[in-house]
């Protein structure tokens, strides 16, 4: 950690902890807003901490440069993987999702929007996951932003520390009519709609970038795919025509009612929409890409530059069976490389979300870890080598409304647009997975630029 961002900490908790009475103030003005602007997912609030993560703009600019460096690495597999089986099989593509990325979005880019799951210690900067497919939290992280700033101890912060702030509804837009305008080639306006299924815990989400979009000035609906209608080359709902489709919904959950989305898929199918991110994305959104990126079998692919970053930033990741690999450079058999050294390890499955079906050698038993080996040997999952994490002192709202100064695991995720670094958030959680689905929260991210 910078020695700016260590005391940029210091200060803010302190501001709290040395006044009870802008502690509680503090905690009340920001419970207040969080639920007027229905800050919430799935039904609890998002973010029960007063602190946004400072990070230095040093360690900004070096997240920011590693992203993006690395980001041409993995664009190069989703490119290389449209049309190449050997790389699909590793990837573990299914042959629905095969049949899906067959079409053409009329864009370049496997993926245009994506969010690196990382961890920056003083050390390291390591990255675990890529969400290539829908990645979530643009709007969230903006709203929280404009609520922290607006506190009475930000302010009284900002008198010693000058921040800035990250916007990424900007981005997000901007992206999606890029993508519009290589799609269609005539300047047309597009009009949008958010497509998810009813009822889904990023709801509020979806609502505040519609939000945000009509402000700007695009006409935008919020629509279930089994809602659309598809006739005479145009795709709609209830008589609005779609020419943009913001796409939140996951191919798996879009596959298990393809029967109830067909008129979507028809569209799609049919070149009539643009929809971003393609059903492309989901070549690099599974978790053995970080396998392609780490594996000796697949090293020609990568120039001595990307080489160099994959070693020092992506986690060792294999397939779970049976073979022989190289780790650090040495044969191991991995299966019992796995076994011998669960310390070091995680199992996690290829293509889920949530923190479901994770396993964390270094907290199971030995029979534990051996009847999670078993598991990942039957089904369709990865080995990924332990990395460092960091954790810091966050002012937390606890269920009886107390509040308390508590550890937490600090989960940086930056988010991506067409390959830039544009905004980002933080995961908290107080176990080994920072996961919102599983129970964490989130909070801001403002770069500390230095001292008043």
């Amino acid at each position: 950690m910078h020695e700016l961002e260590r005391d940029a900490i210091s200060h803010y908790n302190e501001l709290l902890s040395a006044s009870p009475e802008l502690l509680a103030r503090t905690k009340d003005d920001v419970w207040k807003q969080l639920n007027d602007v229905r800050f919430i997912f799935g039904g609890r609030m998002l973010s029960p901490y007063l602190r946004p993560h400072f990070i230095a703009r040093r360690d900004w600019d070096h997240v920011t440069s590693v992203c993006e460096e690395i980001w041409g690495a993995v664009l190069k597999v989703g490119d290389l993987a449209i049309a190449d089986d050997k790389l699909q099989d590793y990837l573990g593509l299914t042959d629905e999702e095969r049949q899906l990325i067959k079409t053409d979005p009329k864009f370049k880019g496997v993926s245009r929007l994506s969010r690196f799951d990382s961890f920056l210690t003083d050390d390291a900067l390591s990255f675990v996951e890529l969400n290539a497919e829908t990645p979530a939290g643009v709007a969230y992280s903006d709203v929280a932003s404009e609520i922290f700033l607006s506190l009475e101890v930000m302010k009284k912060f900002q008198e010693k520390f000058k921040i800035s702030r990250l916007y990424g509804q900007k981005h997000l837009l901007d992206v999606l009519l890029s993508a519009y305008s290589e799609y269609s080639g005539n300047g047309k306006r597009p009009q949008i709609a958010i497509v998810d299924y009813k009822g889904l815990p990023t709801q509020r989400e979806f609502e505040l970038v519609q939000e945000y979009f009509e402000r700007e000035g695009y006409k935008t609906i919020i629509a279930d795919p089994r809602e659309l209608e598809y006739s005479k080359g145009r795709l709609c709902k209830d008589g609005f025509d779609i020419d943009l489709v913001y796409k939140r919904v996951l191919v798996n959950e879009f596959l298990e009612k393809k029967d109830e989305c067909g008129n979507l898929l028809k569209a799609y199918e049919d070149q009539a929409i643009c929809m971003v991110n393609s059903f492309r994305g989901k070549l690099i959104h599974k978790k053995l890409l970080f396998g392609i990126l780490t594996d000796e079998r697949f090293i020609e692919y990568f120039t001595p530059r990307e080489h160099e970053l994959i070693l020092k930033h992506v986690p060792w990741t294999r397939r779970v069976e049976e073979r022989s690999t190289e780790h650090n450079g040495k044969k191991v058999d991995l299966l019992k490389f796995t076994r011998d050294y669960k310390d070091h390890l995680v199992l996690k499955p290829n293509d889920d979300y949530g923190g479901k079906g994770i396993f964390i050698g270094w907290e199971s038993s030995e029979s534990e870890w051996d009847d999670a080996i078993n598991i990942a040997l039957q089904g369709d999952y990865l080995v990924q080598e332990r990395v460092k994490t960091s954790r810091q002192v966050f002012p937390h709202i606890k269920d009886n409304g107390e509040v308390a100064f508590i550890e937490q695991l600090i989960d940086l995720d930056p988010l991506l647009y067409d390959g830039k670094v544009g905004s980002a958030f933080t995961r908290l959680s107080g176990s080994a997975l920072a996961n919102v689905t599983a129970g964490g929260g989130m909070v801001p991210v403002f770069v500390v630029e230095g001292k008043n």
